[in-house]
């Protein structure tokens, strides 16, 4: 990947970060980088970079960018010829290989907000396995998740009538699915 192209989608990420729905603007780099780090570039500076005008960064720049996409300034350059970031294997880099597909995931399903956001939130956590883990525990937990929904997002879809739900006998499920108007099915 070129470095006009990482930046490009580093904006795009970023927008959804900020709840912004969309792309950030060249305009609203400059803008943020000079409120939260005190420090900027121009947008045609900007744009060359993105337009492969200016291929290479200053050293300042790529630290400034870096420090406000919070990514390894590293990450500023030009892809090698045939450099893949899926040849990974050690753990830090498998936890980045999690986090880019989470990434990859978000910019997919970037048309259900509410979803996309939620992929970007794991993805910047300090250790989105350790949440992945988590969510799965929490799924293995029969009603769990309805519950934490229920609590946290009380506003969320409810699940559709017609799907099979936990019967529960005294608060605890049964071990048996109950779909309405059709009686009890065994697991």
């Amino acid at each position: 990947m070129r470095l006009g192209e990482k930046i490009r989608y580093l904006r795009e990420v970023e927008g959804a970060l900020r709840g912004l729905g969309r792309e950030m603007t060249q305009q609203e780099v400059v803008r943020f980088l000079q409120r939260d780090l005190g420090r900027s570039i121009s947008q045609s500076y900007l744009s060359q970079i993105e337009s492969g005008a200016r291929p290479h960064l200053t050293n300042s720049t790529r630290m400034l960018l870096a420090r406000f996409f919070k990514v390894h300034p590293g990450y500023l350059v030009d892809d090698p010829e045939g450099f893949y970031n899926e040849l990974i294997s050690d753990l830090g880099a498998l936890e980045d290989k999690v986090d880019l597909w989470l990434i990859n995931a978000a910019e997919r399903f970037r048309r259900d907000p509410e979803f996309s956001h939620a992929l970007l939130q794991v993805a910047r956590h300090q250790d989105s396995r350790r949440c992945l883990v988590l969510l799965g525990a929490i799924l293995e937990t029969p009603g769990l998740a309805d519950r934490l929904l229920q609590v946290l997002k009380p506003d969320a879809r409810r699940p559709e009538p017609h799907l099979a739900v936990p019967v529960r006998a005294g608060g605890a499920y049964d071990g048996h699915f109950h779909t309405p108007g059709k009686g009890r099915s065994s697991r």
